[in-house]
């Protein structure tokens, strides 16, 4: 991660003057653009008795020269292209007026320490603050945009120390999934000389003086972006000490692919273990407590094997853990786990509701459970043994997060949002169970009273009732002629939730219909939900989609030849298995850090982890399954295809950017030459943008390219 290619770190315009070379030998296309002539292989793998070509395999060692030098001519034709639309300037500048206003996250408490997060409006990095009490003076603890001189090193996780005198932090340099642990002291500001290396995927749990956290073996050097991530170990960090000191509290050989966590209750007494396997296709975890009381105690099951089943720790009530769970309840309920009863441990608090339990979390000796209810949030608070008390009132349809806190506190704070709804934060007294504006932001030139939100429902191609959100201004005419952008995901338990985004303004006051479908494979309606769209059966996802948009033109809020898609990640999947099996639907598409080469993702960092969701090639069902869908491997040649712009960057360690280099290889080599096959790819970026001016650029370059090819021009803002 520290020792990447020089090449991965300069700017694009030393990126496109690079490119002259290769830009010599180029295939020319309709359109007055060229492609980079991309070498081919002769690589074939045989699956179970299918061969399958892979004549791109070179472009995933994305530190190559080669492949560095394909980037450079890539990048070239892409922003050759972005800077012949006349109104891409004019786009970033709206994008920097609307981003433009203070955005706070929901607060956490910590002994006096209130701490929260605010960005200002262009920051490239959130702030991190700290006061003493409600009515305190915020003061800055951290600053990220001070960590690097470009900022895009990232604050990720923080955790304050029971007692509050000390932080321990999280950063990640460049977008990587990596992460660094520091200590900040809070009375005073002063950053410790602690830090710890090769972080992923953990909790920062405190335990006196120092804290448990996660970690991976130090990669070799050059492939910390790529290679497979294996053996995930628990350590224990003694402040003061060297990280050569720490301890070593749990690995297990045996399963090198098993992510391993470990929290503390918040009265520091148990450590918490749980463990996943998903690179066994298992969707659940098992989970341990440990009495961190009695020296040398090890680690008690209170579930102890893994399958579809997941088991979340809420908090203890003494001896008695409240636990967040699945089992035996697709949509979730909570029990308590008596340690004290090994014979009969399990009781019922809050037993399953026809909607979803999606959140719960404690505060002030009271439980909050936060349920969906057709993709918008209620939140009930009860008793620790599980006695409903009261549904807090909400300032309407939307999503709300937060209600955590310690057990003495008075308060909570959570947030509330909708499509049309800026981000708010309230906070909420638990005696007298009113709610209170802590933050409420103002939008510069936002005007809710112009826009219109609905939720509706649309049949997909087997029957099944799908939400969809859309947001448009109001005055709309259905005359099949409005520019509209379809967004989905669909996978991973993930709630596509309608929340609002500054960004997506800049579309939509241009008379665009926004539409968020709530595909099968997400969370939004319990666990039936999210199996109805993963392994065998994730082509009801693509469906899903596909009925969107033909809903979308059916009840005329657009046509073909108005209508965009996008995802990202597991959506970036989306949108290539969609526009190959329906590129008759849309006319133009956008695949950000997507999924594409799905015989081959279980190979690189923690891809493998995605098995549980969609299988793997290894499995001769499962690769049936995937090479039927896969987006790289279903490009046919000579169909014209939506204008394409797919996004990558080069620290990408999640979804490697090899998926996206060998799609758009595939695609350049085979779609028709009518529309625009590009790709983007950032430098110095990770999964998502790693800074706020990355995000600028990159969705400028995305609403200019998708207004472009729709036929869309600005038009002044009223």
């Amino acid at each position: 991660m520290r020792k990447s290619n020089d090449m991965k770190r300069r700017n694009f315009h030393a990126v496109l003057a690079g490119a002259a070379l290769l830009l010599m030998t180029t295939l020319t296309l309709a359109g007055n653009f060229t492609y980079p002539a991309t070498r081919k292989s002769d690589q074939v793998d045989d699956y179970h008795g299918t061969k399958v070509a892979d004549p791109y395999r070179w472009l995933e060692d994305d530190r190559s020269a080669e492949t560095a030098q394909w980037v450079k001519a890539e990048n070239a034709v892409t922003f050759s292209y972005l800077d012949r639309i006349p109104f891409r300037h004019q786009i970033f500048s709206r994008l920097e007026q609307l981003q433009n206003y203070p955005r706070y996250s929901v607060p956490a408490r910590r002994g006096p320490w209130i701490f929260f997060r605010k960005n200002d409006g262009l920051q490239n990095q959130a702030v991190l603050y700290v006061q003493q009490g409600l009515n305190g003076t915020p003061r800055v603890l951290l600053d990220p945009n001070t960590f690097s001189s470009d900022g895009t090193t990232r604050l990720l996780a923080f955790s304050p120390s029971k007692d509050g005198r000390y932080l321990a932090y999280s950063t990640s340099a460049g977008g990587s999934d990596w992460e660094d642990a520091h200590v900040v002291a809070v009375a005073t500001g002063r950053v410790l000389p602690d830090t710890i290396h090769w972080i992923k995927i953990s909790e920062l749990a405190w335990r006196g003086d120092g804290f448990f956290y996660s970690r991976y073996p130090e990669p070799r050097p050059g492939q910390e972006l790529l290679s497979k991530n294996e053996n995930h170990t628990i350590w224990y960090h003694r402040l003061g000490d060297p990280q050569s000191a720490d301890h070593l509290v749990y690995e297990d050989k045996a399963h090198p692919q098993r992510f391993n966590t470990l929290a503390t209750s918040e009265d520091e007494h148990y450590a918490i273990l749980q463990v996943s396997d998903r690179g066994l296709g298992k969707d659940g975890n098992s989970l341990y407590y440990r009495d961190l009381t009695k020296p040398g105690d090890g680690f008690h099951p209170i579930v102890d094997t893994i399958t579809d089943d997941r088991y979340e720790f809420i908090d203890n009530d003494g001896p008695r853990f409240l636990v967040h769970t699945n089992w035996k309840a697709p949509n979730e309920r909570i029990l308590s786990f008596d340690s004290t009863n090994p014979s009969d441990p399990w009781t019922e608090i809050v037993p399953e509701r026809r909607q979803r339990l999606e959140a719960a979390s404690t505060a002030g000796g009271h439980l909050f459970a936060s349920y969906l209810q057709d993709v918008a949030t209620h939140v009930y608070a009860f008793d620790l043994q599980g006695k409903a008390e009261n549904e807090i009132t909400l300032p309407g349809p939307g999503i709300a997060g937060g209600f955590y806190g310690d057990r003495n506190d008075k308060t909570v704070f959570y947030s509330f949002t909708s499509l049309s709804h800026p981000s708010t934060i309230y906070s909420y007294d638990i005696p007298s169970k009113k709610s209170e504006i802590w933050h409420a932001p103002e939008v510069k030139g936002y005007n809710p009273g112009n826009y219109e939100t609905k939720e509706v429902f649309y049949p997909s191609k087997d029957g099944t009732r799908i939400p969809m959100f859309l947001l448009y201004r109001k005055g709309l005419k259905l005359d099949g002629s409005n520019p509209t952008l379809l967004y989905g995901y669909g996978g991973f338990d993930i709630v596509n939730s309608p929340t609002f985004d500054p960004l997506r303004l800049a579309l939509v006051e241009q008379g665009f219909v926004y539409a968020s479908a709530n595909l099968r494979g997400g969370g939004e309606y319990g666990d039936a939900w999210h199996k109805a769209g993963m392994r065998l059966n994730k082509q009801n996802v693509f469906d899903d989609c596909i009925a969107a948009a033909e809903w979308l033109i059916g009840n005329k809020y657009t046509n073909p030849s108005k209508l965009a898609l996008r995802g990202i990640s597991n959506g970036g999947l989306l949108v290539g298995a969609v526009i190959n099996q329906r590129p008759d639907l849309f006319r133009a598409a956008v695949a950000q850090a997507g999924v594409m080469d799905m015989l081959r993702f279980q190979k690189f960092t923690i891809g493998w982890n995605w098995i549980a969701d969609y299988g793997s090639s290894d499995n001769p069902q499962d690769f049936r399954n995937l090479y039927a869908y896969s987006p790289i491997h279903n490009v046919h040649a000579g169909v014209k295809y939506p204008a394409l712009l797919i996004t990558t960057a080069d620290h990408d360690d999640r979804v490697v950017p090899g998926h996206s280099f060998k799609y758009a290889a595939t695609m350049q080599a085979k779609a028709s030459p009518e529309n625009p096959v590009l790709i983007r790819i950032d430098t110095n970026s990770g999964h998502g943008p790693s800074s706020t001016k990355k995000e600028l650029e990159q969705i400028a370059d995305i609403w200019s390219f998708i207004m472009y090819n729709l036929g869309v021009s600005p038009r002044a803002v009223s």
